[in-house]
């Protein structure tokens, strides 16, 4: 059984966001994102992250179950972290890239992920905007984990 409480006070809301923010931007972080078919067939992989510009940068390949589910959908859900620290995100497809094709795009996703997309065929990068960002460590961080509401930060 789960404590009820972190034995760590709640950290407040600003370094919350800090940390959060640190976390998106770890080199050779990953992500799990979740995105469902048009007929809602969820979908869950993992992949590596990078943090651009305060958006999610993430390369698959373009026939992948992933990219036909945002491209068609335009919404999919992240979690950086672990159970214990997470960071999760909904977000919205906000442009499609071919990994060759924008050279500080993929210089700043190759710069923090562990690998380099554009050395491989049919990769895109998905270019995700945050609508909603939340962030918690244990149950008594459960108040106040939303960080970011339609898009913009609330602290």
């Amino acid at each position: 059984m789960w404590p009820v409480t972190g034995s760590e006070p709640p950290r407040d809301p600003k370094t919350r966001k800090a940390d959060a923010l640190a976390m998106l931007a770890t080199p050779g972080v990953d992500v799990w994102v979740a995105t469902a078919s048009p007929t809602g067939a969820p979908h869950l992989v993992p992949v590596s992250l990078a943090w651009v510009d305060e958006r999610v940068v993430i390369a698959v390949e373009g026939s992948s179950v992933t990219a036909r589910n945002l491209t068609s959908s335009g919404v999919a859900r992240l979690a950086v972290g672990s159970t214990r620290d997470v960071v999760m995100i909904d977000a919205t497809l906000e442009r499609v890239v071919d990994v060759g094709a924008d050279g500080p795009l993929g210089e700043g996703y190759v710069e923090q992920a562990d690998w380099d997309p554009r050395e491989s065929d049919g990769y895109l990068f998905l270019v995700l905007r945050p609508v909603r960002l939340q962030a918690w460590r244990e149950a008594n961080e459960m108040p106040g984990r939303t960080l970011m509401r339609d898009g913009t930060w609330l602290v």
